[in-house]
C-alpha cells in the first residue's frame, strides 16, 4: 500500500535540517563572516550571472560544513543557476521586480511568470498555496497538498515541469527573504506550514509527490540557511500514528525543528484569508498560532 499522505509528510521534513541564527543582526553576521563572504564572492566571479548580494553568500558562509564542502556546494549551485536552472532564476527575478514595481506586491505577476503557468495555475492557486509574512519578520510558506487535484494536474505536466514550478516558488521566496533581510537587518527564513487536512492516505499522483520531494531535496542544496521550522498541521488520525512511530528515528536536530499541531488553518477555508489583504481576524489568529509554535 502506498501512503501518499506519508510521502508528502516525508518531503516536508527536508527543510527542517537547516539552522537558524536568531538574535544576530545581518550587519553583525556579515562583519563576523566578512572574509568567508569575500572568498565565496571571489569564487563566484567565474560565473557571469552569479548573484551580487552579500546575503546570498552569507547563507553559505554560515554553514556548519567544512569550507571546502561549502565552496563545492556554491560552485554546484552557481553552475545550476547558469545552466538548467537559468530560466527558473531569470523568470523569478523578473517576476519579483515586476511584482514590486507598483509599490505594492502583485502576486498575479509572480503566478503568471511561473514555469508552465497556464497548466499549473488551473490547479494550484493562492487558495491552496501561498507565502505570507509573520510576526517574527520571517516568511511562512503554506501549502495544502490535500486540496490540490494532483491527478488532473499531472495529466497536463510532467514530473520535471512540476519540479521546476516548485523550484521557481522557492527561488521567489529566496529572493524576497534576502531583500527583507537587507531591509530589516534580520536574517529572514522561510517557515513551512504544511496543512495535511484532506490528504489522501491511498492514491493520488505519485509523480506529484516525487516533484514535491525532488524540489525540496534540490532546494536544500541551492538555498542553505533559508528554511526555518516545519509545521505539520492537522494530520489525519492514521498519519498521526505513523508520525509517532517514525519521528523518534530522526536525528535530534530534525526533531527539534519539527512541530506537530492540530488546529492552525483548520477553520480557514481559503488560504488568502490569512494574507495581509485577507480576513483580519483569520490572519490575527493564524499569526498568534504561528507565534505559539515558534516558542
Amino acid at each position: 500500500m502506498k501512503l501518499s499522505g506519508f510521502a508528502v509528510l516525508v518531503s516536508a521534513l527536508l527543510p527542517a535540517l537547516c539552522y537558524g541564527f536568531a538574535g544576530s543582526s545581518v550587519s553583525a553576521l556579515l562583519k563576523e563572516n566578512e572574509s568567508k563572504v569575500s572568498k565565496l564572492k571571489d569564487i563566484a566571479a567565474q560565473f557571469s550571472d552569479a548573484p551580487s548580494d552579500d546575503i546570498f553568500y552569507l547563507r553559505y558562509a554560515l554553514s556548519t560544513k567544512e569550507d571546502d564542502e561549502v565552496e563545492t556546494q556554491l560552485k554546484e549551485t552557481l553552475s545550476w543557476r547558469s545552466n538548467e536552472g537559468q530560466d527558473i532564476c531569470t523568470a523569478a527575478a523578473s517576476a519579483v521586480e515586476a511584482a514590486m514595481s507598483g509599490g505594492k506586491w502583485d502576486n498575479e505577476v509572480v503566478r503568471d511568470s511561473a514555469p508552465n503557468a497556464a497548466s499549473v495555475n488551473k490547479y494550484i492557486t493562492p487558495t491552496q498555496c501561498l507565502t505570507t509574512p509573520v510576526n517574527s519578520g520571517d516568511l511562512c510558506y503554506c501549502i495544502r497538498a490535500g486540496k490540490i487535484d494532483d491527478n488532473a494536474l499531472m495529466n497536463e505536466v510532467s514530473l520535471e515541469q512540476m519540479t521546476d514550478f516548485f523550484l521557481y516558488c522557492k527561488e521567489v521566496n529566496a529572493l524576497v527573504a534576502n531583500m527583507r533581510s537587507e531591509q530589516t537587518d534580520k536574517l529572514v527564513t522561510v517557515l513551512t506550514a504544511n496543512d495535511l487536512s484532506g490528504v489522501k492516505l491511498v492514491g493520488g499522483s505519485a509523480d506529484f509527490r516525487k516533484a514535491l520531494s525532488a524540489a525540496s531535496t534540490k532546494a536544500n542544496d541551492l538555498y542553505p540557511n533559508l528554511s526555518g521550522p516545519t509545521f505539520l498541521l492537522n494530520l489525519p488520525r492514521l498519519l498521526s500514528a505513523l508520525v509517532k512511530i517514525f519521528t523518534p528515528l530522526f536525528p535530534d536536530e530534525v526533531r527539534k525543528r519539527l512541530k506537530f499541531e492540530q488546529g492552525p488553518l483548520k477553520d480557514v477555508q481559503d488560504l488568502t484569508e490569512i494574507s495581509p489583504n485577507g480576513d483580519a481576524s483569520a490572519r490575527a489568529l493564524f499569526l498568534k498560532q504561528i507565534d505559539a509554535l515558534m516558542e
